[in-house]
């Protein structure tokens, strides 16, 4: 039985870092422990920063207790172990927002890569781009103009294997294609979808693909707009209701996730705007909200 493509329960606005002076500034006890607990949370996406912290509280918790005085006075009191332990959480490069966003969609970014038999008869590259899976039983969210011409998809995942691939869907009126991968891997992990509906203008977002067939390559930027239309410079037909977005994208790029700062994916990149004859990123670029990309596949709706 096909495991649902995952949902986010809560929809996040992006996390903001506050700065060194706010969370160090004298406040309440009760202040302190909460700045406390939001840098603890931060810094889980960080191993070794969390290892730190936690042998640097050991050793203060072990050293109250060898200053223990006859009285049973403690040497230490908790407002010193928090404010040792703040000290090494904000003393530490804790990993972007970004960083942490493609380290979370990562997984589940596939490259496209659309093959036809040469004068040989051997399989040829002719085209790459980009998919995103959306269940862990190998079903793949492209663009269709990525795979439309190609006579047989080799699919590379994130682990370094490959599968062959077939189209099993498709949603012309939004360039959309389902993929289906023919061998799956074990530990194959699928992305979280997050519903666009309160998605703002401002918001930070994540491009994740294979720009130039380069890649996985990252770039960062912000949804510059909503409800846009776009007709790309070849095609006759013109796509509505796209989110317009400022991260950089390339050929290579389509098909590939759209993702806010909690790696969620709201959209398919499905194209860039250039006044010019050259394909390439001048500041503009459009996805398909994940809303019509997961309705493609058949997936139920937010």
């Amino acid at each position: 039985m096909r495991k649902p493509a995952l949902y986010s329960r809560s929809v996040s606005l992006g996390v903001v870092a506050a700065p060194k002076s706010d969370l160090l500034a004298a406040a309440s006890p009760l202040t302190n422990r909460a700045s406390l607990g939001h840098r603890l949370l931060q810094a889980s996406a960080s191993p070794r920063v969390m290892w730190g912290a936690m042998s640097l509280l050991g050793v203060l918790l072990l050293a109250s207790v060898l200053l223990r005085g006859p009285g049973g006075a403690s040497g230490l009191t908790q407002k010193d172990i928090d404010a040792a332990v703040l000290r090494t959480l904000t003393t530490q490069n804790l990993p972007s927002v970004a960083a942490r966003a493609a380290d979370k969609i990562r997984p589940s970014v596939v490259r496209v890569v659309s093959l036809a038999k040469n004068k040989k008869g051997e399989d040829e590259e002719q085209g790459v781009g980009t998919g995103v899976v959306i269940v862990d039983k190998g079903v793949i969210l492209t663009n269709l103009h990525v795979v439309q011409s190609a006579q047989s998809i080799r699919l590379v995942f994130a682990d370094g294997s490959t599968s062959a691939a077939s189209v099993v869907g498709a949603q012309p009126e939004n360039d959309l294609a389902v993929l289906q991968a023919h061998t799956i891997p074990d530990d194959l992990s699928a992305a979280t979808l997050r519903s666009t509906h309160d998605l703002r203008p401002g918001e930070q977002v994540v491009a994740v693909g294979f720009p130039f067939g380069i890649g996985p390559s990252v770039s960062s930027g912000v949804i510059s707009g909503l409800g846009r239309s776009f007709r790309s410079p070849e095609g006759e037909q013109e796509i509505s209701n796209l989110i317009q977005f400022d991260a950089a994208a390339n050929p290579g790029n389509s098909g590939g996730p759209l993702v806010t700062m909690d790696g969620e994916v709201v959209g398919i990149v499905t194209g860039i705007l250039n006044p010019t004859s050259h394909r390439t990123f001048v500041g503009i670029g459009f996805a398909v909200p994940i809303e019509s990309a997961a309705g493609a596949a058949g997936l139920p709706p937010f």
